[in-house]
């Protein structure tokens, strides 16, 4: 049932050209109907010709097989165009309701989903589950309602004929219900051997200089046949048990066709059927064995589609930021630490204990201290992308405000490493403030030290490849922060921001900060001595 209301609440924008496509599977149902019964009445009208009979119903059925398999068509057309409509418009759709989960996912600084298996859930979980509601699930309204009217009018025709044939209904429900664990467990493998190969190539794609390095190319790959190698045994498995069930019921199907053409053979030679009779039982057996063998295919897929369900709800149910209008401090804004207690799920020590510290209204202060004490999480702490189990912190200026997701406007943070996009500067920079003019753009490079993109051929459109690719790390480093610096904050996070930087840019870059930057309070973790000689305050921790 949690499958049915998921999908009904999913399917619930796209209902009117479901609504249309349900109805053409209702026409086609109609239409297949019809086609057997002209087909019927043309057959006979034949024979009564051979006979020596004259009948106008040759030509006025013939017109009619015409108009229905024109119809047919038409609505098959129809059918098709709603159903790849509908199939993009819900697969970006959902993809785009769990990218903005994603963007505002919460976390407590436990363990993190890997990238490639979040990827995956993306593009092969979302296409899986997109394919079923747009396409699977109506062409299985349409099975059944062809399979409904062909057993009706079999039934009004030679009702025993039509008990004997349905007989094998129970046979392909018998493997269904057995096929539906088994199919079911071997799709969730699958999806999570998928995963782990995804997660593999994305790493070792994004980390191919390092492999090369270390000479490990040759064991990735390995890992990478390994990965592969359970993939496509859980495949083979889930392949070769749909193959075995599809042959069972087909072998059932053709003994009933074969029953249906006995039938109608002896009733011809005891003159009980009539030729035209005969082409409807054999039309009609296939118009009921093909929907059941339709949908032995169709269910199959449905199953496979709530593993992927069931992944895409783990991703629906991740805990997500409230949303909140941005609150502005006026001025220069402080930040104070009050007895803050914070430890990672994973681990018993506390990170910080009963911390206290007052970053003061345009104070500059560096946060020293060894890998491990805290640093980087007190940064995440103010941006609130954790949160303390106890304690209080808050910013302030005429007025205090606890950190949260309202705050973070006040906020300017330049993380370590390279942080820039695919695209060019201009890009790039107007992630800060999309409204930036062209001269705010060009201050914020000079205060970063990064005057040499005006240098460049083509400038603030020069273009930056992924993770900074065509830059070096020191010329990423200060674009990324003449883009925080874009940011209408007043508080300054910037983490190990110099890494990358030799000692006379740093100094320039430190200069300028300073200079120009005089009403903002500045954060700094950092190991370089040289940054702790700009600052008025040390923070270090042990």
């Amino acid at each position: 049932m949690k499958y049915l209301r998921w999908i009904s609440g999913m399917v619930r924008p796209q209902r009117g050209a479901l609504s249309v496509m349900l109805l053409c599977h209702v026409m086609l149902a109609a239409c297949a109907v019809g086609f057997v019964y002209v087909s019927k009445r043309l057959v006979d009208a034949a024979v009564s010709v051979l006979a020596g009979r004259q009948t106008e119903d040759l030509w006025i059925f013939g017109t009619l097989m015409a108009a229905i398999v024109l119809l047919r068509i038409g609505l098959n057309a129809l059918r098709s165009y709603l159903q790849i409509k509908t199939e993009i418009s819900f697969k970006n759709r959902l993809r785009r309701r769990l990218f903005d989960i994603l963007l505002r996912v919460h976390s407590d600084g436990g363990s993190r989903r890997h990238t490639g298996d979040v990827l995956n859930r993306l593009q092969e979980d979302v296409r899986v589950v997109s394919n079923v509601c747009s396409a699977s699930l109506p062409n299985i309204f349409g099975t059944l309602l062809q399979f409904g009217a062909a057993f009706v009018f079999l039934m009004i025709l030679e009702p025993r004929l039509g008990l004997i044939v349905v007989v094998i209904a129970p046979i392909g429900v018998l493997a269904g219900k057995y096929v539906t664990r088994r199919v079911r467990n071997l799709t969730h493998d699958i999806r999570e051997s998928d995963a782990k190969v995804q997660s593999h190539l994305q790493e070792s794609v994004q980390h191919v200089t390092l492999l090369q390095s270390m000479e490990y190319t040759d064991a990735s790959a390995s890992s990478l046949g390994e990965l592969q190698g359970g993939l496509y045994g859980n495949e083979l498995r889930r392949a070769r048990f749909s193959i075995l069930s599809r042959m069972i019921i087909s072998l059932a199907f053709q003994a009933a066709h074969t029953v249906a053409f006995l039938w109608a053979v002896f009733g011809i030679s005891k003159g009980t059927v009539t030729y035209g009779m005969m082409t409807a039982f054999l039309q009609l057996v296939g118009q009921i064995q093909r929907p059941l063998v339709d949908l032995s295919s169709q269910i199959p897929s449905v199953i496979h589609a709530t593993a992927s369900i069931d992944r895409i709800m783990e991703l629906e149910a991740l805990p997500r930021e409230e949303e909140v209008e941005p609150q502005m401090l006026a001025g220069t804004a402080g930040v104070r630490f009050d007895n803050v207690c914070f430890s990672y799920p994973d681990s018993a020590k506390p990170v910080l204990d009963t911390f206290c510290h007052d970053f003061k209204p345009g104070s500059r202060t560096a946060i020293v201290g060894p890998t491990g004490v805290g640093k980087s999480t007190m940064i995440r702490l103010l941006l609130s992308l954790l949160t303390p189990q106890s304690g209080n912190i808050v910013v302030y200026s005429s007025v205090e405000l606890p950190v949260s997701p309202a705050t973070r406007c006040n906020l300017v943070y330049v993380p370590q490493g390279n942080s820039l996009f695919s695209g060019t500067v201009r890009d790039n920079l107007l992630m800060g403030n999309p409204e930036a003019t062209e001269e705010q753009l060009r201050e914020a490079l000079h205060t970063a030290a990064a005057d040499f993109v005006l240098e460049l051929p083509a400038g603030l459109d020069a273009h930056c490849f992924e993770a900074g690719g065509g830059l070096s790390e020191g010329q990423a480093q200060r674009i990324a922060i003449a883009r925080a610096l874009l940011r209408p904050g007043s508080i300054l996070l910037l983490d190990e921001f110099s890494s990358a930087l030799d000692a006379e840019t740093e100094s320039v870059l430190m200069e300028r900060l300073c200079s120009q930057l005089p009403d903002h309070t500045m954060i700094f973790i950092t190991h370089r001595e040289k940054i702790i000689d700009y600052c008025d305050s040390v923070l270090r921790l042990e």
